[in-house]
């Protein structure tokens, strides 16, 4: 049973990195410091972004709309911090 929280953590700790670098690279975006037209840049930004979706998308459902502001990263990471204290305890028993 530790092997699998072992491999759940590591896959959850890699979505975790791309959805912070998907976060930080949207606000560089939008600040102009990044540019999208670059093809290093543009090519990150689609992957990070085709992987994500189906991430985003069912919390992007249940959200309502802000404004132009998106709140899904965050939903997305706090289900994450969850799934991995309900992965500890059902392991560890903690």
């Amino acid at each position: 049973m530790a092997a699998f929280y072992d491999i759940a953590t590591a896959f959850l700790g890699i979505v975790k990195f791309f959805i912070f670098a998907h976060f930080i690279m949207s606000w560089l975006i939008s600040f102009g410091v990044l540019n999208l037209h670059q093809p290093v840049v543009g090519q990150i930004w689609q992957t990070l972004s085709k992987l994500l979706e189906p991430v985003y998308a069912p919390i992007r459902r249940i959200l309502p709309d802000f404004g132009g502001i998106d709140l899904s990263p965050i939903v997305a990471l706090f289900g994450i911090f969850a799934i991995e204290r309900i992965l500890a305890s059902i392991v560890f028993g903690v």
